[in-house]
């Protein structure tokens, strides 16, 4: 440790969708590479307890942590950008503090008081920052939501409580705003910047550091006058304009001396900080040059948020063999139109994605039987998995029945079930009945997963109710489906491939969680290389 415990709070202005979770994790990585034990944190505002049955396509992915916690995507940003691994602990909601505020109330514990947003709650939220930030130098908490909205009003009263509690040196502000660019004028407008600071100063926090937002750099003048109204040091008026790749913001940032601007304030002293690794990604995508089709056929095609992880996952192994992929989505419910058929047929890889429920499910089997039965690379996730297997003993087997208890409880042949071990676990809730989080996984001798990932044993992080059953694998394993992944503990089918196709494995898991742009996922690259494979024997 280079000096005393540091709080770092990054909130946002203007709108929505700036890219706070990027400019957190990117801070974090500048801050981890000078020498800083660092993690970072995320507070949301919705009353959900956690994001776990929220929609893809109203709040983006479900992130999952290694110890089971169904969190905001941000921490997906997190993972990517530092070493260190996000927990539970690491996400907090209105939800899960209102809960424990309530549970205490019940028990007694606040001994017969008035229980109230303050100091109740925010005492809650502070202990909950407390609780991450112990074990670390710096944690960078980012603060959900924009500047403005009422549900975050607790959440800022907070931190706006930590600089009296730890006092000046120890606590930072950082706020991230919006400069919208009006082509009629041909300007940037300053003016939402200013009345989003002074929102924010008006509950008691002015920001130390202030990001702005913008299509290009901003000029001297701009930052001045920035500078001049929010009363924030010119210096501290930094810009991060659009970029073609978000992991060159850690230089950007630390071209405009934000390490300094930290270390100036707070004392800590940081080594001298090597970019070369970033630097070079960044260089690399860049160059990348070879071209290659990937088809995502799923139910949340029109959310970029909602595949968020995925999308990197497949963007780490693209750079780092140097191969530029066109990542086209199919929905789910329109694989038959002339238009999806198209996009099928010049695709060189076909991936289906996690999800739940049956809609969509009957286009992704379709699609899945496509790339079995002409070769395509495919790569089934979760759902895509026991889609796969659906398929695998409907078409191959020709069990006409088969499918999954989660789309046809009453199927005649349930190859994909709630087994009764799980049964036991599940109640009326819908949150909480998974198997979630990291679970280690044998890899069968002699299959082609287990040359892949180099390895006996893999652990991987997992998010779903139903297994394959049991009662199958011999039929299907004896037609050419070969599982190649068991549970460790459970025995579950963790992942499976077909022998006589040039690339076909679907899993249980999500390695797209594990995968980190300066440490692509094998499963990916393997993936890739496939598809590399397919479009240059076309």
């Amino acid at each position: 440790m280079f000096g005393a415990m540091v709080y770092l709070f990054v909130t946002g202005g203007v709108a929505s969708s700036l890219g706070k979770g990027v400019l957190t994790g990117a801070l974090g990585a500048l801050l981890e590479r000078a020498g800083h034990h660092v993690t970072c944190m995320k507070l949301d505002p919705y009353i959900n307890v956690d994001p776990g049955t929220i929609s893809p396509s109203e709040h983006g992915e479900v992130y999952v942590t290694s110890d089971g916690a169904e969190t905001d995507l941000d921490l997906g940003y997190y993972e990517r950008f530092l070493s260190v691994e996000m927990h539970k602990d690491n996400s907090v909601t209105t939800g899960k503090v209102y809960s424990e505020v309530i549970r205490r109330e019940r028990k007694g514990e606040y001994l017969g008081a008035t229980v109230q947003v303050i100091p109740h709650v925010t005492d809650f939220i502070q202990s909950s920052i407390e609780k991450v930030a112990g074990q670390y130098d710096v944690t960078l908490v980012e603060i959900g939501g924009t500047v403005g909205d009422i549900e975050s009003l607790p959440f800022l009263e907070a931190i706006r409580q930590m600089r009296i509690k730890y006092g000046f040196k120890q606590v930072m502000y950082m706020h991230l705003t919006l400069l919208p660019y009006l082509e009629t004028s041909g300007e940037v407008k300053t003016k939402p910047t200013q009345h989003s600071v002074k929102e924010l100063r008006s509950i008691g926090i002015q920001p130390d550091i202030l990001v702005c937002r913008s299509i290009s750099a901003l000029c001297e003048v701009e930052r001045k006058k920035i500078a001049l109204f929010t009363n924030v040091a010119f210096e501290s008026v930094l810009s991060v304009p659009d970029v073609a790749s978000i992991y060159s913001v850690p230089d950007i940032l630390f071209g405009q001396g934000v390490i300094d601007l930290i270390s100036s304030h707070t004392g800590l002293m940081s080594k001298p900080i090597d970019l070369a690794p970033w630097n070079n990604l960044v260089e690399q995508e860049r160059l990348c040059s070879k071209e290659v089709t990937i088809v995502m056929v799923g139910k949340y095609s029109g959310v970029g948020d909602a595949y968020k992880s995925l999308r990197e996952a497949i963007r780490h192994a693209a750079i780092d063999l140097k191969i530029k992929v066109e990542l086209q989505f199919v929905n789910a419910d329109d694989t038959l139109s002339s238009e999806a058929k198209e996009i099928l047929s010049n695709a060189d890889a076909l991936l289906v994605p996690g999800g739940f429920g049956p809609r969509g499910s009957v286009g992704k089997i379709e699609v899945i039987r496509w790339a079995r039965e002409n070769k395509l690379p495919f790569l089934g996730i979760c759902f895509g998995m026991q889609l796969a297997v659906i398929e695998f003993c409907q078409s191959v087997l020709g069990l006409e029945g088969a499918n999954s208890t989660e789309i046809d409880s009453d199927c005649v042949d349930p190859v994909v079930c709630l087994i009764s071990e799980l049964k036991s676990q599940v109640s009326g809730d819908i949150g909480g009945t998974m198997r979630l989080g990291a679970i280690e996984d044998v890899l069968v001798e002699g299959t082609f997963l287990r040359e892949i990932y180099g390895s006996e044993r893999v652990s991987e992080r997992h998010r779903h109710r139903y297994e394959v059953n049991p009662k199958y694998v011999e039929a299907f394993e004896q037609a050419g489906l070969r599982v190649c992944s068991y549970g460790c503990d459970t025995g579950y089918v963790d992942a499976v491939e077909i022998t006589d196709h040039p690339w076909f494995i679907a899993c249980q898991c999500h390695p797209e969680f594990t995968s980190k742009p300066l440490q692509p996922h094998p499963l990916f690259k393997s993936f890739l290389k496939a598809a590399e494979s397919r479009r240059l024997s076309k």
